[in-house]
């Protein structure tokens, strides 16, 4: 991954005084793009969204048949993108924060995308609803954690944005929904295609089976939250400085604390809270609009393209 992490760390290095009861197993991670020619680098961001979204957009076969085909790729993935289908999901942005967590989970923590949730949802009758990313990392112990992520572009993360964060994150962790995620994992085939041992597959897919308890699979579950947020300090500066990088970080610090102290109330009465680990990732950008608007126009470009193939 060519951003630079500015945090990286568990959440205990960075609270303020939380009971370490309710804090252990919380991470925070702050990520930051740079600049260039006195602007902030709005195309090394976009390169790395279209660089990961065939793993979001496409199966495993899809992108196989596809490998030597970078533009068959993304013209194929533009057309599974629902984003210039609905207004709602144009003035969210989600499904640009959900390739960017695809990314970050495969470059950061070295995840194998298991659901590509965005291609899924266009071939779903229910629309996939639950975790907006789906991951297994394998350990190295040759054991696996299993990740569900949340990811959000939002125009600001003062508090009384984070509750409905806190909201989307609950309603994840309903056992209902957490097995229903377990079920789409064991019934697609991508799993089979990776390279892991087949003793590794046999015991994730173990592990999954709805007739197992979700109580014994919390201490594997992860809950990485990509917060994608517009920034005010972002956007007046011209060059990545070290006061500019020392500003996002007692930024983040700060929103981190705020975060995970409205979790913790809200969510730590859920049966075996401390099992599950959760990830906050912080990526700030100057303005929303521009970023939106630009990823649309390339997406209505390949999609034009497809229509002409």
């Amino acid at each position: 991954m060519n951003f630079e992490v500015l945090i990286n760390c568990s959440f205990l290095d960075v609270n303020d005084n939380q009971d370490e009861s309710l804090i252990k197993n919380k991470h925070v991670l702050s990520i930051i793009n740079d600049f260039e020619d006195g602007k902030w680098r709005s195309s090394k961001f976009h390169n790395f969204i279209w660089d990961n979204i065939a793993e979001t957009g496409l199966s495993y076969k899809e992108r196989e048949s596809l490998v030597s085909q970078s533009q068959s790729q993304l013209v194929e993935s533009a057309k599974n993108l629902r984003l210039t289908d609905k207004l709602k999901d144009i003035s969210k942005g989600s499904e640009l924060a959900e390739i960017l967590l695809y990314g970050i989970m495969k470059h950061h923590y070295g995840a194998l995308p298991v659901v590509p949730k965005i291609f899924y949802k266009q071939n779903s009758q229910d629309n996939a609803k639950g975790a907006d990313s789906v991951h297994i990392v394998i350990e190295d112990n040759n054991d696996f954690s299993i990740w569900f992520g949340e990811a959000k572009f939002y125009n600001s993360i003062e508090d009384a944005r984070l509750n409905k964060i806190i909201d989307s994150v609950s309603e994840s962790l309903r056992t209902d929904k957490l097995k229903k995620e377990n079920s789409i994992i064991t019934n697609v085939c991508d799993i089979d295609e990776f390279s892991i041992s087949e003793k590794l597959k046999i015991t994730i897919k173990e592990a999954l089976d709805n007739k197992e308890s979700i109580d014994s699979l919390k201490s594997r579950i992860n809950i990485p939250i990509l917060i994608l947020h517009e920034c005010g300090i972002t956007n007046t500066i011209k060059e990545l400085t070290q006061e500019y990088k020392d500003n996002i970080i007692k930024y983040h610090r700060e929103r981190a604390n705020s975060y995970f102290k409205k979790q913790i109330k809200k969510l730590g009465s859920i049966f075996k809270y401390s099992d599950i680990k959760f990830h906050i990732i912080l990526f700030p950008i100057p303005q929303k609009e521009p970023i939106i608007n630009k990823f649309i126009s390339t997406v209505e470009f390949y999609k034009e393209q497809s229509k002409n193939d």
